[in-house]
Protein backbone atom coordinates (compact mmCIF):
# COMPACT_ATOMS: atom_id res chain seq x y z
CA UNK A 1 0.00 0.00 0.00
CA UNK A 2 1.16 3.54 -0.78
CA UNK A 3 -0.63 6.10 1.37
CA UNK A 4 -1.69 9.46 -0.06
CA UNK A 5 -4.71 9.91 2.22
CA UNK A 6 -3.26 12.79 4.24
CA UNK A 7 -0.07 14.21 5.65
CA UNK A 8 -1.21 13.25 9.15
CA UNK A 9 -1.03 9.52 8.37
CA UNK A 10 2.76 9.44 8.42
CA UNK A 11 5.55 9.28 10.94
CA UNK A 12 6.64 11.96 13.34
CA UNK A 13 10.02 13.41 12.47
CA UNK A 14 12.79 11.71 14.50
CA UNK A 15 14.02 15.10 15.74
CA UNK A 16 10.69 15.72 17.44
CA UNK A 17 10.65 12.33 19.15
CA UNK A 18 14.21 12.98 20.34
CA UNK A 19 13.05 16.28 21.85
CA UNK A 20 10.34 14.47 23.82
CA UNK A 21 12.94 12.11 25.27
CA UNK A 22 15.20 15.03 26.24
CA UNK A 23 12.30 16.76 27.98
CA UNK A 24 11.57 13.62 29.98
CA UNK A 25 14.07 14.36 32.74
CA UNK A 26 13.39 15.53 36.27
CA UNK A 27 10.36 17.56 37.28
CA UNK A 28 8.75 20.74 35.98
CA UNK A 29 5.74 22.82 36.93
CA UNK A 30 2.58 22.12 34.94
CA UNK A 31 0.18 24.17 32.84
CA UNK A 32 2.89 26.15 31.10
CA UNK A 33 4.86 27.36 34.10
CA UNK A 34 7.95 25.46 32.94
CA UNK A 35 11.23 26.49 31.32
CA UNK A 36 10.41 24.83 27.97
CA UNK A 37 7.25 26.91 27.56
CA UNK A 38 9.08 30.08 28.59
CA UNK A 39 11.76 29.38 25.97
CA UNK A 40 9.04 28.64 23.43
CA UNK A 41 7.80 32.22 23.75
CA UNK A 42 11.31 33.52 23.11
CA UNK A 43 12.02 31.23 20.16
CA UNK A 44 8.76 31.99 18.37
CA UNK A 45 9.25 35.71 18.96
CA UNK A 46 12.64 35.38 17.29
CA UNK A 47 11.14 33.34 14.46
CA UNK A 48 8.40 35.87 13.73
CA UNK A 49 10.63 38.91 14.40
CA UNK A 50 8.16 40.42 16.86
CA UNK A 51 6.86 39.74 20.36
CA UNK A 52 4.25 36.98 20.22
CA UNK A 53 2.33 34.76 22.63
CA UNK A 54 2.35 31.05 21.80
CA UNK A 55 -0.20 28.58 23.12
CA UNK A 56 0.34 24.85 22.41
CA UNK A 57 -2.94 23.01 21.73
CA UNK A 58 -3.84 19.41 21.00
CA UNK A 59 -5.35 19.81 17.53
CA UNK A 60 -5.77 22.13 14.59
CA UNK A 61 -9.52 22.17 15.19
CA UNK A 62 -8.91 23.51 18.69
CA UNK A 63 -6.50 26.10 17.31
CA UNK A 64 -9.01 27.34 14.75
CA UNK A 65 -12.14 27.28 16.88
CA UNK A 66 -10.60 28.89 19.95
CA UNK A 67 -8.75 31.50 17.92
CA UNK A 68 -12.02 32.55 16.32
CA UNK A 69 -13.81 32.48 19.66
CA UNK A 70 -11.28 35.01 20.93
CA UNK A 71 -11.92 37.29 17.93
CA UNK A 72 -15.69 37.33 17.63
CA UNK A 73 -18.64 37.77 20.00
CA UNK A 74 -21.25 35.04 20.12
CA UNK A 75 -23.42 37.02 17.68
CA UNK A 76 -20.50 37.69 15.36
CA UNK A 77 -19.87 36.66 11.76
CA UNK A 78 -16.62 35.10 10.56
CA UNK A 79 -16.09 35.19 6.80
CA UNK A 80 -14.23 32.36 5.07
CA UNK A 81 -14.02 30.59 1.74
CA UNK A 82 -16.78 28.05 1.24
CA UNK A 83 -14.14 25.27 1.00
CA UNK A 84 -12.38 26.32 4.22
CA UNK A 85 -11.70 23.57 6.73
CA UNK A 86 -13.53 25.49 9.48
CA UNK A 87 -16.62 25.44 7.26
CA UNK A 88 -16.52 21.90 5.89
CA UNK A 89 -14.74 19.62 8.33
CA UNK A 90 -14.79 20.75 11.97
CA UNK A 91 -18.42 20.08 12.97
CA UNK A 92 -18.95 23.82 13.52
CA UNK A 93 -16.44 23.84 16.35
CA UNK A 94 -16.05 27.59 15.81
CA UNK A 95 -19.75 28.09 16.47
CA UNK A 96 -19.66 25.81 19.51
CA UNK A 97 -16.65 27.38 21.22
CA UNK A 98 -17.67 30.84 19.99
CA UNK A 99 -21.05 30.57 21.72
CA UNK A 100 -22.97 30.69 18.45
CA UNK A 101 -20.78 32.74 16.11
CA UNK A 102 -21.70 32.16 12.48
CA UNK A 103 -19.51 31.35 9.50
CA UNK A 104 -20.26 33.31 6.32
CA UNK A 105 -18.84 31.69 3.14
CA UNK A 106 -17.21 33.93 0.53
CA UNK A 107 -16.45 32.97 -3.06
CA UNK A 108 -12.90 32.75 -4.36
CA UNK A 109 -10.79 30.68 -6.69
CA UNK A 110 -8.91 27.59 -5.48
CA UNK A 111 -10.14 27.91 -1.88
CA UNK A 112 -9.05 31.52 -1.42
CA UNK A 113 -11.11 34.40 -0.09
CA UNK A 114 -11.32 36.85 -2.99
CA UNK A 115 -10.93 40.43 -1.72
CA UNK A 116 -13.55 41.80 -4.12
CA UNK A 117 -16.08 39.11 -3.21
CA UNK A 118 -15.32 39.71 0.46
CA UNK A 119 -16.02 43.44 0.09
CA UNK A 120 -19.32 42.68 -1.64
CA UNK A 121 -20.28 40.20 1.08
CA UNK A 122 -19.52 42.76 3.79
CA UNK A 123 -21.64 45.37 2.05
CA UNK A 124 -24.68 43.18 2.74
CA UNK A 125 -24.11 43.77 6.47
CA UNK A 126 -24.23 47.57 6.89
CA UNK A 127 -23.05 49.00 10.22
CA UNK A 128 -25.79 49.39 12.78
CA UNK A 129 -28.17 46.74 11.45
CA UNK A 130 -29.45 44.36 14.13
CA UNK A 131 -30.95 41.54 12.12
CA UNK A 132 -28.17 39.62 10.40
CA UNK A 133 -25.29 39.50 12.90
CA UNK A 134 -22.17 41.59 13.26
CA UNK A 135 -19.11 41.07 11.01
CA UNK A 136 -16.19 40.33 13.32
CA UNK A 137 -13.38 38.48 11.54
CA UNK A 138 -12.18 36.81 8.37
CA UNK A 139 -10.40 33.47 8.03
CA UNK A 140 -7.67 32.69 5.48
CA UNK A 141 -6.48 29.10 5.06
CA UNK A 142 -2.77 28.87 4.18
CA UNK A 143 -2.23 26.75 2.13
CA UNK A 144 -5.87 26.55 1.07
CA UNK A 145 -8.05 23.48 1.25
CA UNK A 146 -7.50 23.00 -2.47
CA UNK A 147 -3.72 23.25 -2.16
CA UNK A 148 -3.22 26.82 -3.40
CA UNK A 149 -1.03 29.41 -1.66
CA UNK A 150 -1.86 33.03 -0.79
CA UNK A 151 0.83 35.51 -1.83
CA UNK A 152 1.55 38.55 0.35
CA UNK A 153 -0.47 40.89 -1.86
CA UNK A 154 -3.47 38.55 -1.76
CA UNK A 155 -3.39 38.41 2.05
CA UNK A 156 -2.94 42.18 2.19
CA UNK A 157 -5.90 42.81 -0.12
CA UNK A 158 -8.22 40.81 2.16
CA UNK A 159 -6.74 42.47 5.24
CA UNK A 160 -7.39 45.93 3.80
CA UNK A 161 -11.07 45.10 3.30
CA UNK A 162 -11.28 43.70 6.82
CA UNK A 163 -9.56 46.70 8.42
CA UNK A 164 -11.90 49.13 6.69
CA UNK A 165 -14.73 47.58 8.75
CA UNK A 166 -12.72 46.94 11.92
CA UNK A 167 -12.55 43.15 11.45
CA UNK A 168 -9.80 40.91 12.80
CA UNK A 169 -7.88 38.44 10.63
CA UNK A 170 -7.29 34.78 11.45
CA UNK A 171 -5.00 32.53 9.43
CA UNK A 172 -5.53 28.77 9.52
CA UNK A 173 -1.94 27.68 9.04
CA UNK A 174 -2.36 23.92 9.18
CA UNK A 175 0.04 23.85 6.21
CA UNK A 176 1.68 27.24 6.67
CA UNK A 177 5.13 25.60 6.46
CA UNK A 178 4.28 24.34 2.99
CA UNK A 179 3.19 27.83 1.95
CA UNK A 180 6.39 29.39 3.30
CA UNK A 181 8.54 26.75 1.62
CA UNK A 182 6.77 27.52 -1.64
CA UNK A 183 7.05 31.31 -1.39
CA UNK A 184 10.52 31.43 0.17
CA UNK A 185 9.53 34.38 2.34
CA UNK A 186 9.83 35.00 6.07
CA UNK A 187 7.14 33.89 8.54
CA UNK A 188 6.76 37.53 9.52
CA UNK A 189 6.04 38.65 5.96
CA UNK A 190 3.26 36.13 5.47
CA UNK A 191 1.57 36.81 8.82
CA UNK A 192 1.68 39.93 10.97
CA UNK A 193 3.42 42.14 8.42
CA UNK A 194 0.57 41.34 6.05
CA UNK A 195 -1.94 42.17 8.80
CA UNK A 196 -2.76 38.79 10.37
CA UNK A 197 -3.82 39.06 14.04
CA UNK A 198 -3.73 35.41 15.04
CA UNK A 199 -2.36 32.24 13.47
CA UNK A 200 -3.26 28.58 13.89
CA UNK A 201 0.24 27.17 13.57
CA UNK A 202 0.23 23.65 12.19
CA UNK A 203 2.85 21.04 13.06
CA UNK A 204 1.07 17.68 13.12
CA UNK A 205 0.58 17.47 9.34
CA UNK A 206 4.25 18.26 8.72
CA UNK A 207 6.10 15.72 10.83
CA UNK A 208 4.81 16.77 14.23
CA UNK A 209 3.72 14.26 16.85
CA UNK A 210 0.91 15.40 19.10
CA UNK A 211 0.36 19.16 19.03
CA UNK A 212 -0.22 22.33 17.06
CA UNK A 213 -0.19 25.87 18.39
CA UNK A 214 -1.84 29.29 18.34
CA UNK A 215 0.43 32.27 17.72
CA UNK A 216 -1.00 35.64 18.76
CA UNK A 217 0.37 38.80 17.13
CA UNK A 218 -2.13 41.27 18.64
CA UNK A 219 -1.39 41.46 22.40
CA UNK A 220 -4.92 42.49 23.37
CA UNK A 221 -6.20 39.08 22.21
CA UNK A 222 -3.88 36.91 24.28
CA UNK A 223 -5.50 37.14 27.72
CA UNK A 224 -8.97 36.45 26.37
CA UNK A 225 -7.65 33.49 24.42
CA UNK A 226 -5.93 32.10 27.52
CA UNK A 227 -9.32 31.92 29.25
CA UNK A 228 -10.94 30.29 26.23
CA UNK A 229 -8.20 27.65 26.19
CA UNK A 230 -8.59 26.86 29.88
CA UNK A 231 -12.37 26.47 29.61
CA UNK A 232 -11.98 24.21 26.59
CA UNK A 233 -9.52 21.87 28.29
CA UNK A 234 -6.71 22.91 25.96
CA UNK A 235 -4.11 23.84 28.59
CA UNK A 236 -1.71 20.91 28.76
CA UNK A 237 -0.96 19.60 32.24
CA UNK A 238 2.57 18.48 31.30
CA UNK A 239 3.03 21.43 28.95
CA UNK A 240 6.79 20.96 28.68
CA UNK A 241 6.31 18.02 26.32
CA UNK A 242 4.15 20.05 23.95
CA UNK A 243 6.54 22.99 24.06
CA UNK A 244 9.55 20.73 23.50
CA UNK A 245 7.92 19.36 20.33
CA UNK A 246 7.25 22.82 18.94
CA UNK A 247 10.74 24.08 19.65
CA UNK A 248 12.27 21.05 17.95
CA UNK A 249 9.93 21.58 15.01
CA UNK A 250 11.32 25.04 14.20
CA UNK A 251 14.91 24.40 15.32
CA UNK A 252 17.43 24.86 12.50
CA UNK A 253 14.63 25.21 9.97
CA UNK A 254 13.39 21.62 10.40
CA UNK A 255 9.77 22.57 9.68
CA UNK A 256 10.68 24.19 6.37
CA UNK A 257 12.90 21.28 5.31
CA UNK A 258 10.07 18.84 5.97
CA UNK A 259 7.60 20.99 4.04
CA UNK A 260 10.04 21.34 1.15
CA UNK A 261 10.17 17.55 0.87
CA UNK A 262 6.40 17.09 0.75
CA UNK A 263 6.01 19.99 -1.69
CA UNK A 264 8.69 18.47 -3.93
CA UNK A 265 6.91 15.10 -3.95
CA UNK A 266 3.65 16.74 -5.05
CA UNK A 267 5.48 18.75 -7.72
CA UNK A 268 7.15 15.57 -8.99
CA UNK A 269 3.76 13.88 -9.38
CA UNK A 270 2.18 16.94 -11.01
CA UNK A 271 5.07 17.18 -13.46
CA UNK A 272 4.86 13.48 -14.25
CA UNK A 273 1.19 13.57 -15.20
CA UNK A 274 1.32 16.83 -17.17
CA UNK A 275 -0.17 16.42 -20.61
CA UNK A 276 -2.53 13.54 -19.82
CA UNK A 277 -5.69 14.84 -21.45
CA UNK A 278 -8.09 12.79 -19.33
CA UNK A 279 -6.74 14.25 -16.08
CA UNK A 280 -7.70 17.69 -14.81
CA UNK A 281 -6.04 19.52 -11.93
CA UNK A 282 -8.75 21.33 -9.96
CA UNK A 283 -6.22 23.79 -8.52
CA UNK A 284 -2.55 24.55 -9.12
CA UNK A 285 -0.18 22.29 -7.20
CA UNK A 286 1.57 24.86 -5.03
CA UNK A 287 2.05 22.95 -1.78
CA UNK A 288 1.72 19.24 -1.00
CA UNK A 289 -1.83 18.48 -2.14
CA UNK A 290 -3.08 17.36 -5.55
CA UNK A 291 -6.77 17.49 -6.50
CA UNK A 292 -7.50 15.54 -9.66
CA UNK A 293 -10.61 14.96 -11.73
CA UNK A 294 -10.23 11.39 -12.97
CA UNK A 295 -11.97 9.32 -15.65
CA UNK A 296 -14.71 6.95 -14.42
CA UNK A 297 -13.25 3.76 -13.02
CA UNK A 298 -9.78 5.19 -12.47
CA UNK A 299 -10.16 5.49 -8.70
CA UNK A 300 -11.24 1.87 -8.38
CA UNK A 301 -8.23 0.85 -10.46
CA UNK A 302 -5.84 2.90 -8.33
CA UNK A 303 -7.18 1.36 -5.15
CA UNK A 304 -6.85 -2.10 -6.65
CA UNK A 305 -3.18 -1.25 -7.30
CA UNK A 306 -2.72 -0.49 -3.61
CA UNK A 307 -2.94 3.31 -3.52
CA UNK A 308 -4.76 4.98 -0.66
CA UNK A 309 -6.30 8.43 -1.13
CA UNK A 310 -9.54 10.29 -0.45
CA UNK A 311 -12.48 10.45 -2.83
CA UNK A 312 -14.06 13.90 -2.78
CA UNK A 313 -16.75 12.98 -5.32
CA UNK A 314 -17.43 10.32 -7.94
CA UNK A 315 -14.61 11.74 -10.08
CA UNK A 316 -12.55 14.00 -7.76
CA UNK A 317 -9.63 12.52 -5.81
CA UNK A 318 -7.26 14.14 -3.33
CA UNK A 319 -3.66 12.99 -2.99
CA UNK A 320 -1.57 14.43 -0.16
CA UNK A 321 2.19 14.05 0.06
CA UNK A 322 3.93 13.57 3.41
CA UNK A 323 7.47 14.66 4.20
CA UNK A 324 8.59 11.04 3.98
CA UNK A 325 7.10 10.18 0.57
CA UNK A 326 9.90 8.69 -1.50
CA UNK A 327 10.67 9.39 -5.14
CA UNK A 328 9.84 5.74 -5.88
CA UNK A 329 6.38 6.15 -4.30
CA UNK A 330 5.75 9.35 -6.24
CA UNK A 331 6.84 7.71 -9.49
CA UNK A 332 4.64 4.70 -8.79
CA UNK A 333 1.57 6.96 -8.58
CA UNK A 334 2.55 8.71 -11.80
CA UNK A 335 2.94 5.36 -13.57
CA UNK A 336 -0.43 4.15 -12.28
CA UNK A 337 -2.20 7.36 -13.34
CA UNK A 338 -0.69 7.06 -16.79
CA UNK A 339 -1.68 3.43 -16.98
CA UNK A 340 -5.29 3.99 -15.97
CA UNK A 341 -5.94 7.46 -17.38
CA UNK A 342 -3.79 7.95 -20.47
CA UNK A 343 -6.44 6.38 -22.69
CA UNK A 344 -8.47 7.73 -25.59
CA UNK A 345 -11.53 9.55 -24.28
CA UNK A 346 -13.95 6.93 -25.67
CA UNK A 347 -12.07 4.04 -24.04
CA UNK A 348 -11.99 5.79 -20.66
CA UNK A 349 -15.77 6.26 -20.55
Amino acid sequence: MIDYRSDNTGRAAPEILDALVRANEGTALGYGADEWTARLQERFSELFETQVRVFPVATGTAANALSLASLAPSWGLVFCNAAAHINTAEANAAGFFGGGLKLAPVAGEHGKVDAGEFARALAAFPPGQLHRGEPAAVNLTQATDLGAVYRFDEVRAVVDVARARGLKVHMDGARVANALARLQCSPADLTWRAGVDILSFGATKNGGALCDAIVVFSPELADRLAIQLRRAGQVWSKMRFASAQLMAYIENGLWLRLATRSNAAAARIAGGIAGIASLKLVAPVEANEIFLELPPGAMDALEADGFQFYRRSATLARFVCRFDVTDAEADALVAALKRHCALPAKAAE
